[in-house]
């Protein structure tokens, strides 16, 4: 990352292991990060709405702990940016481990009779995430856990390639939206890392509102927090098409897309 060059603020100085590229307290006095805090509303509004509506129907517990994990991210990654300390890195960072376990379960266990408990893979999801958070906690090395998380994020993948390629076919587009929509955002990330200084050499010469466009890790938080979402329906979908209900993707308001399960079964 380039040197910070925000000015001070209220939460003194960073004690985090990674400082982004947004300038710091340039916005706000009281925020660290303002367009890198306020991008993550994405992954808490709409997920705890998602789990409410899912609890509501009477669907697994399962996909409540989905979108409830989504929304602990967003949460931890509102208090990370918007401070910038270790304390809340790490309510940001760990909790992207636990929520993408969770969506591991859903997805390798979708092929299960209904309200089915497999302790065994719960077992090795357990030990993975408390494994990686004891390492991450010695050895305070963001690669480290950028490739633990990585590799929860490839078996989503796979998995989910497998099925619309060999079981529902007809999923494919809610998969591959969710796909792509995560890369976009991995792509810019990645542009927010390796291009840094010039993009904050092209903000300090644009009017303030556009330079906010250029707030790529911001977009990270929007784009993830869509492609994530779109998953947890995708994972949804296959679990009720293969218990015979009949899903289907409403929109909330004409705008957000929703999972709409009848309980009637067909026969």
């Amino acid at each position: 990352m380039a040197p910070p060059t925000g000015r001070p603020g209220y939460w003194g100085t960073p004690t985090s292991t990674l400082d982004w590229c947004e300038d710091n307290y340039v916005v706000s006095f009281y925020v660290a990060e303002f367009w890198n805090t306020v991008s993550n509303l994405i992954m808490i509004l709409p997920p705890i709405y998602g789990a409410i509506k899912t609890f509501k129907d009477g669907l697994e517990t399962r996909y409540v702990f989905a979108f409830l994990g989504l929304a602990a991210v967003g949460i931890g990654s509102w208090c990370f940016h918007m401070t910038l300390l270790y304390e809340m890195q790490l309510l940001d960072e760990l909790p992207m481990i636990y929520s993408c376990c969770v969506f591991v379960y859903c997805l390798y266990e979708c092929f299960k009779q209904e309200h089915a408990i497999s302790y065994f893979p719960i077992s090795i999801l357990l030990v993975y995430s408390i494994a990686v958070s004891v390492v991450y906690l010695q050895w305070k090395e963001p690669v480290f856990h950028q490739v633990m998380y990585a590799a929860l994020v490839g078996c989503l993948v796979i998995r989910s390639v497998f099925i619309v390629t060999w079981v529902y076919p007809w999923l494919r587009p809610l998969c591959y939206t969710s796909l792509g929509v995560f890369l976009l955002g991995f792509l810019l990330w990645n542009i927010d890392n390796i291009l840094c200084d010039s993009l904050r050499a092209t903000r300090q010469t644009l009017p303030p509102v556009v330079g906010a466009v250029t707030q790529f890790h911001a977009w990270w938080h929007i784009l993830t927090g869509l492609g994530s979402y779109f998953h947890i329906l995708f994972s949804l979908q296959i679990r009720s098409t293969y218990l015979k209900q009949r899903p289907k993707v409403k929109f909330l308001c004409g705008i957000w897309p929703m999972m709409h399960i009848e309980s009637q079964k067909t026969s």
